[in-house]
């Protein structure tokens, strides 16, 4: 299934990013880090929270050194009696989040991290919008907090090039604006990575970013972790799982 999954994300986007200037090179190591990756998750033996983490490679995290750097991994060292249980998938869209919830559980909290490749893929707002609805109504069916996370503004990630970038940018803006208001509508916590290009941290600092060029590196995900805690509320609530 994992290979399925990059199989199709490299074969519906390597036209479209060679058109756009992306170099080979790049792609290929997108897709050798999407094989290299595992999901992290934690099962302690007196967990006293449980966290359900769905969505696509920022999810899994891929462009880490090892799964303990990804956001569940930077979780379980900051809160070790934190239960996680990682459904999420390299290539997957908000179609794909869908289908993770779908397989049910109850959980204290379930995180969202998608949406990379929705704007990649050039998914219409429509189908966006309806996926990201259904997936916040499950997840709010699964667990008393939720929280969204999707990728930061794409266009800045030096995997591309003008005048690609700029698509990416602009779709990036549309996806956080559809995402922002099913949040808000859904009663779940809207954590935003967007920035602009002059105040994007990834943009300031390269290391933040993976070798491809797509992915955050550790730090950039210690980056993302700190954005989720500063923004989610769950601070307080994690501090059981200590």
């Amino acid at each position: 299934m994992k290979n399925a999954w990059i199989l199709i994300g490299v074969a519906a986007a390597a036209a479209l990013l060679l058109l756009g200037g992306c170099a080979a090179s790049r792609i290929s190591t997108a897709a050798q880090l999407a094989r290299e990756s595992e999901p992290f998750q934690h099962n302690p033996p007196n967990a006293a929270l449980r966290l359900l983490i769905v969505g696509d490679s920022t999810g899994v995290g891929t462009g880490t050194s090892v799964p303990q750097n990804s956001v569940a991994g930077l979780l379980a060292q900051s809160f070790p009696r934190l239960a996680i249980e990682n459904r999420a998938r390299d290539g997957a869209t908000f179609e794909g989040v869908v289908q993770q919830l779908e397989r049910g559980g109850r959980f204290d909290l379930v995180l969202l991290m998608a949406g990379g490749n929705d704007v990649i893929r050039l998914r219409s707002e429509d189908a966006i919008r309806t996926d990201v609805q259904r997936s916040l109504t499950l997840a709010s069916g699964m667990a008393p907090r939720v929280a969204v996370m999707p990728a930061g503004n794409v266009g800045n990630a030096p995997f591309f090039f003008a005048p690609l970038s700029g698509v990416m940018s602009a779709r990036s803006r549309t996806l956080h604006a559809v995402v922002s208001q099913a949040a808000a509508s859904s009663g779940a916590q809207y954590v935003s990575l967007y920035h602009e290009a002059d105040a994007d941290p990834f943009v300031r600092n390269k290391g933040l970013n993976a070798k491809d060029g797509l992915h955050p590196s550790d730090s950039g995900y210690r980056v993302w972790r700190d954005e989720l805690l500063a923004q989610s509320g769950w601070s307080p609530v994690l501090q059981a799982a200590r």
